[in-house]
């Protein structure tokens, strides 16, 4: 009997040091590592332009692609008011005029959040031309903005004044990231450089400065217009070139200086690119209240000139090409316009911001012949003002007295000036690329996103379920066999 006992005590302690052994290798063998989703980041740029400012919100996952953030828009804001540059007189408005869309990006994002959100205001033209004008004026509403920010528990990056190769070079970022040409989403879930990503061209036209961005043919010949870029782990030459003083908004204030200094004491002051029926009144200091036109020697700022609109078609785009310097360059023939050096233009093009607007109201987007578009600027041209007000009730004076010599404008500097003449096709006039406004913010995130820290990864460790059940019974079992051997002792010792 006690021998018997033996043998059973010594196979069950055979088996609980089995079962041991089985679940100690489930345990070690096939565990997995798993990384837990990254949490959702924020950006926040303000586009501090000439004639107004917006907020836009980006989003992008905490981990990166070859040091790049993925991101996308989330929301924009139109700010109250005009551009930051008009608060001259009153710079604390600057940063008040910012709060109600802080606001609404600060309801976005999530609180514990905020903190490490990163948030930069570039100031374009507007502010360059005031930097000209009286620096001290331009850095006292960049303080009065940065400070407004700051009174917020974003996390403030800096107010600053964006060069125009920036500006271009961005946005031609912003057109090439959104047709994803620098980087595409497979259907197995992962990221890479498409083999055959086509790269447009950029072409931005703001309120006091104009941009071209492209990748030409050949080497940039002139240092200064080249911008080296690296995005997604691949290297590109652009050629981008920003024209201060040639935004819709200051071209057409050269012309209105021009008309002036041309009409000697003539009054009124026949203008062929406003509508018959349509006058303008406006003081002189109004007038020439802008570095990009040149003042008499002596004027009395508050004098008034009254301008009569004529409708002359073709008499207002000859006007506007004396306004636009079409000369060579030293660089000949590779020339832009205002004696700028310039490849010839290569690809395709995307032509954004008051491109967009000035096309858009003509119903000429996102393409149209070339005869089409020119015939269209022309009936425009013709109408009266009457016929046109009528024919467009819901949109501003201010806004469709313009859009005449916007159309000649627009159309002289990419035909005779950008030199599209030939290529014509190539360009399209758009807003927006997968709900994505294009401009040079979202180009500006991108970039800045190399800056920004990848959030670590948090790992978590396991096994399969069906294996964890495996494990559970094993050491169960064993648990089992162990309390049965200490019950066989213990009977063992009782026998004695």
């Amino acid at each position: 009997m006690v021998h018997m006992k033996a043998i059973l005590l010594g196979a069950a302690m055979a088996a609980v040091a089995l079962t041991t052994i089985i679940a100690l290798i489930l345990a070690l063998a096939n565990r997995q590592t798993l990384d837990q989703p990254y949490s959702t980041q924020f950006g926040i740029v303000f586009d501090a332009g000439s004639s107004h400012t917006a907020l836009f919100l980006y989003q992008w996952q905490g981990n990166k692609e070859n040091n790049t953030g993925i991101v996308s828009q989330k929301q924009s804001c139109d700010v109250d008011g005009d551009g930051i540059s008009s608060y001259v007189q009153n710079p604390a408005g600057a940063g008040e005029s910012l709060k109600k869309c802080l606001d609404i990006a600060k309801a976005a994002i999530p609180t514990e959040q905020q903190k490490s959100t990163p948030v930069y205001l570039g100031a374009t033209a507007g502010m360059r031309l005031l930097n000209l004008q009286n620096q001290t004026q331009s850095d006292n509403i960049l303080a009065e903005v940065a400070k407004t920010i700051q009174s917020y528990q974003f996390d403030f990056r800096g107010a600053r004044i964006l060069t125009g190769m920036e500006e271009g070079a961005y946005g031609w970022i912003t057109t090439n990231y959104l047709l994803e040409s620098f980087i595409k989403h497979t259907f197995e879930g992962s990221w890479i450089h498409p083999k055959a990503g086509k790269i447009i061209g950029a072409l931005d036209l703001g309120g006091a400065s104009t941009q071209i961005s492209f990748t030409p043919k050949d080497p940039v010949r002139d240092p200064n217009s080249a911008f080296n870029l690296q995005l997604y782990g691949y290297k590109y030459e652009l050629y981008t070139y920003s024209y201060l003083c040639y935004g819709k908004d200051q071209a057409l204030k050269k012309l209105q200086a021009y008309l002036h200094k041309n009409a000697g004491s003539s009054s009124p002051i026949s203008h062929p690119c406003y509508h018959k029926g349509y006058n303008l009144n406006l003081t002189l200091g109004e007038l020439y209240n802008s570095p990009c036109v040149v003042p008499p020697s002596s004027f009395n700022p508050k004098d008034t000139i009254l301008f009569r609109g004529t409708g002359n078609s073709s008499l207002c785009l000859s006007l506007i090409e004396n306004i636009v310097n079409l000369t060579g360059c030293a660089l000949s023939p590779d020339c832009g316009f205002n004696g700028i050096y310039q490849p010839p233009v290569n690809g395709e093009f995307f032509a954004f911001s008051a491109y967009f607007y000035t096309f858009d109201f003509l119903g000429l987007t996102p393409k149209a012949p070339l005869t089409k578009v020119l015939s269209t600027i022309d009936t425009l041209c013709n109408k009266n003002w009457t016929t046109l007000t009528a024919e467009n009730p819901s949109i501003k004076a201010k806004y469709l007295k313009d859009y005449c010599a916007s159309g000649h404008y627009i159309m002289t500097i990419l035909l005779k000036g950008y030199k599209f003449n030939n290529t014509w096709d190539q360009i399209s006039f758009v807003k927006q690329v997968a709900d994505t406004d294009i401009g040079w913010t979202l180009g500006y995130m991108l970039n800045l996103t190399n800056m920004i820290p990848s959030e670590s990864s948090s790992a978590v460790t396991g096994v399969p379920h069906s294996q964890w059940a495996a494990e559970i019974f094993f050491i169960a079992f064993a648990l089992f066999l162990t309390l049965l051997i200490i019950v066989i002792l213990s009977v063992r010792d009782l026998t004695k």
